[in-house]
């Protein structure tokens, strides 16, 4: 019989949660209701509501030099220090970007990692993602990390499909694994591949379980990482799992009593829920998201480390010290530096995410910026709101384009209805007027603005 028992956290009675044991299968859990791969993937519900459980302390950590590598050309040993530099300055010092993990495989990857470690940052903390064998777990220990990660996928896909095991099979290998990593003093961070595939009661919260007793045993931090693989979790309330992402954390919570500080989430952006669903781990109780720089990432890439530092300052109403204007220095160095060509109208750091085009829109950054700008991107990112001049912009794109890039400010200020503003006006719509179908260039509007305001015996 279940006991009634006290919850520490609510203050209320309830029933001793159950003790999930390993269900072992003979043929593998597909879950093919909602996945039919020759259909669209199904989103269904059963409305079991989880309540709101955000930890005190939240955090981000990067995967920029793991995950985010492998889908790109290799950096070098000196870009990964310099990146490195950039994720500690933007974390602040309160080190919100709190780890960053490294591969150990070639000389290249050791040498980053020794130079990185050198630098002496408290934050992000240099960590580890190995293959799981003795030697590996040995090289951690030489290079005095404290963690590593293990890959643990848990899906019947991964398990049946790929590894060719039973459930216990691919668990007892596991945990024989993840105990040898015990055995030299390393705290293992287990990444639950596939975990929005996964059976999560029969295999994910027993394996869970059992992770929770060997750091009872061993008296070291185990971490568990929910790698939402392929992009399928959703964070709909009532959704069923192993689609719910609420729904993991919570199991993985209150079912297998690993703490919030030990939980990580890992997404991915197959259906462009990345950024949603690393919010939501947070507010149903993972205080770690792992995140990639600029998304970067196996297909269609990881979450946006830059789109979650917004995410943390809107949900605590604080940046904790974060330094923003770095995520426009990075952006920078990954385009002049590395040839990396981030998409215009990404948020936050592509070209375009706060440049208006429209006359109408123009008109109102004029009159008052916070009517189309979505914060003071100046302020925080070094990035003032601008209007791209083309055949729409009117004048008061064009008096709104001179004030931005030249910076004027008060009584500098020129209007829509100034002498200067009406002569470019008039070469604007002449270039539209004999066909052109581009925007006007910052270079072209430079140099006829340095011409005429020589004519008009204006400077700026």
């Amino acid at each position: 019989m279940r006991k009634v028992v006290m919850n520490d956290k609510t203050n209320l009675l309830q029933l001793e949660e159950h003790f999930y044991q390993l269900v072992d299968v003979d043929e593998p859990n597909t879950f093919r209701n909602l996945f039919p791969y020759s259909e669209i993937p199904k989103i269904a519900f059963n409305d079991r509501i989880v309540p709101h459980n955000m930890p005190e302390d939240i955090w981000i950590t990067d995967t920029t030099f793991r995950d985010g590598q492998q889908s790109r050309a290799p950096y070098t040993t000196e870009q990964i220090v310099r990146i490195y530099d950039y994720l500690h300055k933007l974390g602040g010092p309160k080190g919100k970007i709190r780890q960053s993990e490294f591969f150990l495989y070639s000389k290249k990857d050791r040498d980053a990692v020794y130079q990185c470690m050198e630098r002496g940052y408290e934050f992000p903390e240099v960590t580890s993602w190995i293959r799981a064998s003795k030697r590996d777990f040995e090289l951690v220990k030489e290079l005095g990390m404290r963690e590593t990660g293990i890959l643990v996928s848990c899906s019947d896909y991964h398990i049946f499909y790929k590894m060719k095991k039973t459930r216990k099979e691919a668990m007892d290998m596991y945990l024989s694994v993840i105990r040898e990593c015990l055995e030299t003093g390393i705290s293992p961070r287990c990444h639950l591949e596939d975990i929005t595939r996964s059976d999560i009661y029969g295999f994910v919260i027993p394996f869970c379980v059992e992770l929770m007793k060997l750091m009872e045993e061993y008296q070291i931090p185990i971490k568990v990482r929910a790698c939402d693989t392929m992009g399928y979790g959703v964070n709909f309330p009532g959704a069923v799992i192993p689609r719910s992402v609420q729904g993991i954390i919570y199991g993985i919570m209150t079912h297998a009593g690993v703490p919030s500080e030990l939980i990580e989430w890992h997404g991915h952006n197959d259906f462009y829920k990345a950024v949603n669903n690393s919010t939501t781990a947070w507010l149903y109780g993972a205080c770690g998201v792992n995140c990639s720089l600029f998304g970067i990432g196996e297909r269609t890439g990881n979450t946006p480390l830059e789109a979650m530092v917004f995410e943390y300052a809107q949900l605590k109403g604080t940046l904790d010290g974060m330094d923003t204007t770095v995520i426009t220095e990075l952006a920078e160095y990954f385009e002049k530096e590395l040839g990396y060509q981030i998409p215009s109208r990404t948020p936050f750091v592509g070209s375009n995410f706060n440049v208006t085009r429209a006359g109408i829109h123009a008109d109102g950054l004029l009159k008052n910026e916070e009517i189309y700008n979505i914060f003071d991107t100046d302020k925080f990112l070094n990035r003032p709101a601008l209007v791209s001049v083309s055949n729409t912009s009117g004048l008061a794109g064009i008096a709104h384009w001179i004030n931005s890039y030249y910076r004027l400010n008060g009584d500098r200020k020129v209007d829509k209805n100034s002498e200067l503003v009406h002569r470019i006006k008039e070469w604007v719509d002449k270039q539209y007027d004999e066909g052109r179908v581009t925007v006007i260039t910052d270079n072209e509007l430079v140099v006829l603005i340095t011409d005429c305001c020589k004519e008009l015996g204006i400077v700026l």
